[in-house]
C-alpha cells in the first residue's frame, strides 16, 4: 500500500514540478508574482474540451490549439498589462493586484460561458498496468513521462543554450543584461511563452485524467508557489524538487490520514521552511545592503 501511494505521489509531484517551473521562470527573472498564471492552467483544458469534445477535432489538433490559445492569453497579459505598468514604474504590489484582477475576471468569464460544474474530457475508463499489486493508469504514465521529458529538456537548454545563458543572466541582473544589449522586452516574451506552455501542459494532463472546473487553477498555483519557496527562490531546479516533495508528502498524508489534510500539511511545511530555512533547500542567504 505504501508503494502505491508513493508512486501516486511521484506522478502528482511531476505535474507540480512542471507547473512550479513555469511559475519560477517568470518570478525568478522578472520578480512578477504572476497570480494570473493560475488561469493558464485552467484555460488550456477548457480549450481542449471545446475543440475536442464539442467541435470534434482530432485530439492532437485540439491539444495544439489549446496550447497556442493559452500562450496568446499569457502574451496578452504581458503585453497589455505587465509591460505598460512596468514602463510607468509601477511597483510589484500594483502589478500583483492587477494580476489578481485578471484572474478574477477570467475565472468569472469562463464560469459564465461554461458553467461551474466539473467537465470531463476523457469519458472512457482508464486502462492500467498492474505490477505486483501496484496499479499505474495510462494517464498517470503519460503525465509522468511528459513531465520528465519537459523537465530534462528545459534543464539541458538552460545549461547549454544561449537562451539558458540569457535566462540565468536576466535572473541575476537585469541592468547588466541591458548593458550587454539584450532586448529585455523581446526576451520576456519568450519566457512568458515557455511559462504558459508548462502551465497549459500541466492543466491538460490533469484534466484528461480527473476533469476540471473554473477553479482548479488556484490550488495548483498555491502548490507551485510553495514548491518554489521550499525549493529555493532563484534556482530553476529548486521548484522541481519542491514539486516532487509536495506530491509525495500529500500522497502519504492521504494514505495515513485523509485527503482533507493535504493542503494543511503542505502549508504547514511552508511555515516550517519560512521559520527555519527561509532560503529553501537550495537557496542561499543574502545580506541586506
Amino acid at each position: 500500500m505504501f508503494l502505491q501511494f508513493l508512486i501516486n505521489g511521484i506522478v502528482n509531484g511531476s505535474i507540480y514540478a512542471i507547473v512550479a517551473l513555469g511559475f519560477a521562470i517568470i518570478y525568478n527573472t522578472t520578480r512578477i508574482f504572476h497570480i494570473a498564471y493560475s488561469i493558464l492552467f485552467m484555460i488550456a483544458p477548457y480549450m481542449l474540451f471545446t475543440f475536442f469534445n464539442q467541435i470534434g477535432l482530432h485530439i492532437g489538433f485540439a491539444v495544439i490549439i489549446a496550447l497556442i490559445f493559452t500562450i496568446f492569453v499569457c502574451l496578452g497579459i504581458e503585453v497589455l498589462v505587465y509591460r505598460p505598468l512596468g514602463n510607468k514604474g509601477a511597483s510589484h504590489n500594483v502589478i500583483l493586484i492587477s494580476s489578481v484582477g485578471i484572474m478574477i475576471v477570467v475565472i468569472n468569464i469562463i464560469a459564465l460561458l461554461y458553467g461551474n460544474e466539473t467537465k470531463i474530457i476523457n469519458t472512457e475508463i482508464a486502462e492500467s498496468i498492474e505490477i505486483s499489486n501496484l496499479i499505474i493508469t495510462y494517464p498517470q504514465l503519460i503525465q509522468f513521462t511528459v513531465s520528465i521529458i519537459l523537465i530534462l529538456l528545459f534543464l539541458l537548454f538552460l545549461k547549454f543554450s544561449k537562451f539558458g545563458i540569457k535566462t540565468r543572466a536576466l535572473r541575476d541582473d537585469e541592468y547588466l543584461c541591458k548593458i550587454f544589449s539584450i532586448d529585455i522586452n523581446k526576451f520576456r516574451v519568450k519566457l512568458f511563452i515557455l511559462s504558459a506552455f508548462f502551465a497549459a501542459t500541466g492543466g491538460i494532463l490533469i484534466a484528461w485524467d480527473v476533469g476540471f472546473d473554473p477553479y482548479i487553477g488556484m490550488p495548483m498555483l498555491l502548490n507551485a508557489v510553495v514548491a518554489l519557496i521550499i525549493g529555493g527562490i532563484g534556482k530553476f531546479h529548486a521548484p522541481i524538487i519542491g514539486g516532487f516533495l509536495i506530491g509525495i508528502l500529500q500522497s502519504l498524508v492521504v494514505w495515513q490520514f485523509s485527503a482533507n489534510w493535504q493542503e494543511a500539511v503542505t502549508f504547514g511545511l511552508l511555515i516550517i521552511f519560512l521559520l527555519f530555512r527561509s532560503q529553501g533547500l537550495f537557496g542561499e542567504k543574502r545580506r541586506l545592503v
